[in-house]
């Protein structure tokens, strides 16, 4: 008997409307049960997965007008999609049924003029305007709180998403903000160039997000921030656009790119920017160190961030956050180094920089001997990525599951790594009944501090974990404000910062930000409530 086969192609990924990334990554029961099972006082099975139809999402309170219908979706998958971001507190509410405002419209443009467009018909109509960029906030940066605007509308810029011109000489290359980290980089490949920016969202984020947000790279040291990358930008206000000249530098005055970087939608939505490039690595090489002191490791990672040695990864983990990652199980810390380059070896960098931490009581044990650097390299580049899932699977078993970041110089480090642990620690004890893991690693390092990272895992209270979170979270904020630490070091302000913001910022500035929200936003449609008021 003869025949044909045919043969299935596999289906694209799906994202996760209420979850990070993508919904096949995710942990199935069993998995969410046994990680439930670690943490005393979790529930005895997991939340069923969230379903969009049990949201009950009503009619659209506006309508676009003929014009703009092409640009606009009002299916309830998309607007449940565009109803929050990304954060523990977004997670929870929507595995208990409890999204918040979700957006009427979302819009998916495709050209500068029809965000111009959009903008001017959501002024004249009083609808609320949020940019969405890849909806991976974890600050509530991407949803609308309140009910001071008729109706809301989630600006989603994913179609506009590519790299328009690249200035090989110059390194340089002007690309539209809905672009995706992946189809950034795919396009950039070809020309042997790279931008060079991987924050752990980057699968999920867009150049726009990054520019918004002042987006903190994976790198720990040198170039990192998306700062360091910008020439000059194109940016849609209510008020008119503004396009920057494309300068190497430029002392003329306040820079009017600065005005926007980190203005997180409120300002105006940025549509396109010329970036620098780099060329792509080809020489890498890594090794872990452990310490059995932690403040030891603390004085190695600052000898490394005042040398010369600019290593790309210079990841300091405590032992319960070397546990987690699965880079050490003995109880001690882990030092991650990792160095890269374009036109010459890194092992004699690689070398240097392990000889320092040694000398500040770091142990090595090359690679070559058996010994588990490379496994503890591989463990924690695993973890990284593979992190937020699990968080999502906790989450499931009513767990408070979180992190949150931070900034300040090195004399200040050693307190506030200690107050962090004990005084979250002990208010979660308190507030619920069950102790808390507060674990810290260094994701950043420069020669005069550093960026703690802070995990927080905890029994949370079965239906009001987003509450147990809020307070938390509050006391966190409370141990950094009496240290002079910054309340975020690379995941942006939105509404969840702002108590932290307003009182990290000067009177002064504040009153000239306003002003600038009033001239560029008249109307007050542009992402209410982050920033300013």
């Amino acid at each position: 008997m003869s025949g044909t086969t045919t043969q299935s192609t596999p289906s694209a990924p799906v994202r996760s409307w209420w979850g990070w990334g993508w919904e096949s990554a995710h942990p199935d029961d069993a998995e969410c049960t046994a990680m439930g099972a670690l943490l005393p006082g979790t529930l005895a099975r997991p939340l069923p997965v969230p379903r969009i139809a049990d949201l009950g999402i009503g009619t659209p309170a506006v309508q676009a007008p003929a014009s703009l219908t092409r640009l606009i979706s009002t299916d309830p998958a998309d607007r449940a999609a565009h109803a929050m971001g990304k954060a523990y507190r977004d997670i929870a509410r929507a595995l208990r049924g409890r999204p918040g405002r979700i957006p009427d419209l979302v819009a998916f443009p495709t050209r500068e003029s029809e965000v111009t467009d959009l903008l001017d018909w959501a002024g004249r109509h009083g609808v609320a305007v949020v940019p969405f960029g890849g909806g991976s906030s974890v600050v509530g940066g991407v949803e609308y709180r309140g009910d001071r605007h008729r109706a809301v509308l989630s600006l989603d810029l994913t179609r506009m998403d590519r790299v328009l011109e690249v200035d090989s000489a110059g390194r340089a290359a002007r690309i539209q903000a809905g672009a995706l980290g992946p189809g950034l980089e795919n396009q950039l490949r070809p020309h042997g160039l790279t931008l060079r920016h991987f924050p752990q969202s980057f699968e999920f984020s867009t150049l726009g997000g990054w520019l918004a947000t002042r987006a903190g790279g994976h790198y720990a040291t040198g170039r990192t921030h998306i700062d360091d990358f910008v020439q000059s930008m194109r940016v849609v206000t209510p008020a008119g656009t503004s396009e920057s000249w494309r300068l190497p530098a430029s002392g003329a005055g306040p820079s009017p790119d600065r005005l926007f970087l980190g203005s997180e939608g409120t300002l105006g939505v940025i549509t396109e920017a010329w970036v620098r490039l780099q060329a792509r690595p080809v020489h890498k090489a890594s090794a872990s160190l452990t310490f059995t002191d932690f403040g030891h490791a603390l004085e190695a990672v600052r000898a490394l961030a005042q040398s010369d040695l600019a290593p790309a990864n210079c990841r300091l983990l405590d032992s319960g956050e070397a546990a987690l990652a699965g880079a050490a199980q003995n109880g001690s810390a882990v030092l991650v180094l990792g160095f890269e380059s374009a036109d010459a070896p890194v092992d004699s960098r690689l070398a240097r920089a392990v000889d320092l931490a040694r000398s500040h009581g770091g142990r090595y044990e090359p690679s070559g001997a058996g010994a588990p650097a490379d496994q503890a390299v591989r463990a924690w580049r695993s973890a990284f990525l593979r992190m937020p899932y699990l968080r999502d699977g906790l989450a499931r078993m009513g767990a408070v599951a979180e992190t949150f970041e931070t900034a300040a110089t090195w004399d200040c480090i050693p307190a506030l790594v200690e107050d962090v642990r004990s005084t979250v620690g002990e208010a979660a004890l308190r507030i619920s009944g069950h102790p808390a893991t507060v674990n810290c690693r260094l994701t950043h390092v420069y020669p005069d501090g550093a960026a703690p990272y802070f995990t927080v895992l905890a029994a949370g209270r079965p239906g009001d974990e987003v509450a147990f979170w809020d307070e938390l979270k509050a006391v966190a904020g409370e141990v950094l404000h009496r240290h002079r630490a910054t309340i975020t070091h690379h995941h942006a302000v939105g509404r969840d910062h702002r108590p932290g913001y307003d009182r990290q910022r000067p009177e002064p500035f504040a009153l000239a930000l306003s002003a600038a929200k009033g001239a560029l936003d008249p109307h007050g449609i542009l992402n209410p409530g982050v920033l300013v008021d």
